[in-house]
């Protein structure tokens, strides 16, 4: 039987594992629902951050959307998944002028525990996972805690290919 679920702990090469998560878009506020598959073929960043409206989330989010044409030139997208509700991803996004990119809800943390990125009480610690098209995993990095700084665009694409 594997580790449990908990403790796993995905390596580059790694398939990443599917999920579908409700969220809203954080240009625009609407409700919807996203999966792995709807990236499959193009690149895709998961940033796992901990909580909505917190200093290094947000400034972590605004980075990204103020940087989000280097994904766009390489042909990725990004997802931000938290473990907070679509309507404090709303208010999030509405404080802040919006974010380039979906803001998803791992609600009961099933995403979080497939990613290996729970810590302590299960709280989820910043981390980044770049996919490729083919829905492996290139390139990670897990903060040893909730995380106090974010890895900039710039640092996690030079994994991309």
């Amino acid at each position: 039987m594997g580790e449990p679920a908990s403790r796993v702990s995905l390596r580059v090469g790694d398939p990443a594992p599917s999920f579908t998560l409700s969220g809203v878009d954080g240009r625009t506020g609407e409700l919807g629902e996203w999966s792995l598959s709807d990236f499959a073929g193009a690149p895709l960043i998961i940033a796992f951050y901990p909580a909505d409206d917190t200093p290094v989330c947000t400034e972590q989010l605004k980075s990204y959307t103020a940087h989000i044409g280097l994904l766009a030139e390489r042909g990725a997208a990004l997802v931000a998944v938290s473990p907070q509700d679509p309507d404090s991803h709303r208010a999030f996004a509405e404080t802040h002028g919006g974010f380039a990119f979906p803001l998803l809800s791992d609600l009961d943390l099933s995403v979080g525990r497939a990613y290996g990125i729970l810590g302590l009480l299960d709280l989820y610690r910043r981390s980044v996972f770049l996919i490729d098209g083919d829905g492996v995993i290139v390139g990670l990095h897990r903060a040893i805690g909730p995380g106090l700084s974010y890895q900039p665009l710039e640092t996690i694409l030079t994994n991309l290919r």
